[in-house]
C-alpha cells in the first residue's frame, strides 16, 4: 500500500525527564532546529506537569504538544489521573496509549488501553496507541499473533471514521531503552502486518492512510533507514527526544 500521501509524524516521548522550568529553553532550541520543516508533523509528549509550559513555549510553532497518558472517565475520584477533556484544555492534541512501560508498571491491560484510546477520540485527541512483543514472545516466534491480538483489542468498537484520529505506534518491547534495535526490516515487516490488520478490520482505503510509527531506539543514526521503509511512517521517540540536536536529526529523515 503506498505510503505517497501519508504524512510521517515524529513524536517525542520525554517519560518521566524534564522540569517546567527546563521546557522553555529545550523547546527554543528544538524550534531554532527544525522551524520551516514542513514535511512531517512534530509533537513532543511531556509529563503532565510539564503540559502548561511547553504549550506556552510551543504556542506560534510549528511543534504540538502531546501526553503520556489519559484516563478513559470523564472525572471522578481516580486520584492522579488525568481526564481527556483536561488535556484538551490545556492544549494537548496528542496522547500516547498503551506504552509498554504503563504496561508493565501501572497494570494497563487490554481493555484499558481500548478504553483511553476511545475516550481520547471522543474528545477529539489523536491516539498514539503503542504495540509490540516482548523478547520471549519474539523468541517463541509469536509477534505476529500478539502484535495482532493487541492491534485488534485497542481497536475494538473504534469506527473506520474515527481511525483519522489513531496513530498506531509499533515498539517491539526488547528495543525499548535497551540500545538493541529492530533492523529496518524487522520493523517493517511487522508495520506491515499492522496495516493488513487494519486493512480486514476497516478496509483498505483506512489501512493505506493511517500512520504507523516504529519506536524502540530509534535515534539519529538510523532514522533514515528505519523511515525509508514502505510501511514506516513515522517514530515514537525516547532518549533522542530529549536532544534537540539528535531529534532534529530524524526530523531530517522523514522530510
Amino acid at each position: 500500500m503506498s505510503s505517497r500521501k501519508r504524512r510521517p509524524v515524529i513524536a517525542g516521548n520525554w517519560k518521566m525527564n524534564m522540569t517546567p522550568s527546563a521546557t522553555k529553553e529545550f523547546i527554543a532550541q528544538l524550534y531554532e532546529n527544525v522551524k520551516g520543516k514542513r514535511g512531517c508533523d512534530i509533537v513532543v509528549c511531556v509529563p503532565a506537569i510539564d503540559i502548561p509550559a511547553v504549550a506556552k513555549a510551543c504556542q506560534g510553532k510549528s511543534i504540538k504538544v502531546g501526553a503520556q497518558n489519559v484516563h478513559f472517565e470523564k472525572s471522578g475520584a481516580f486520584t492522579g489521573e488525568i481526564s481527556a477533556d483536561m488535556l484538551v484544555d490545556a492544549g494537548v492534541k496528542y496522547v500516547v496509549v498503551g506504552h509498554s512501560e504503563r504496561r508493565q508498571y501501572f497494570g494497563e491491560t487490554d481493555e484499558t488501553v481500548n478504553k483511553r484510546t476511545r475516550a481520547a477520540i471522543a474528545a477529539g485527541l489523536t491516539a498514539i496507541v503503542c504495540v509490540g512483543e516482548v523478547l520471549a514472545e519474539r523468541e517463541a516466534d509469536i509477534t505476529e499473533e500478539v502484535v495482532s491480538r493487541q492491534v485488534k483489542l485497542a481497536l475494538a468498537d473504534v469506527t473506520a471514521e474515527e481511525m483519522k484520529q489513531v496513530i498506531i505506534a509499533y515498539e517491539p518491547v526488547w528495543a525499548i531503552g535497551t540500545g538493541k534495535t529492530a533492523t529496518a526490516e524487522q520493523a517493517e515487516e511487522v508495520c506491515a502486518l499492522i496495516r493488513g490488520v487494519i486493512a480486514k478490520k476497516y478496509g483498505k482505503q483506512v489501512a493505506r492512510e493511517v500512520i504507523i510509527q516504529y519506536g524502540g531506539s530509534m535515534n539519529a543514526k538510523n532514522a533514515a533507514e528505519l523511515l525509508a521503509m514502505e510501511n514506516i511512517d513515522g517514530g515514537l521517540i525516547g532518549g533522542a527526544s530529549l536532544k534537540a540536536v539528535d531529534f532534529s536529526v530524524i526530523v531530517d529523515a522523514a522530510q
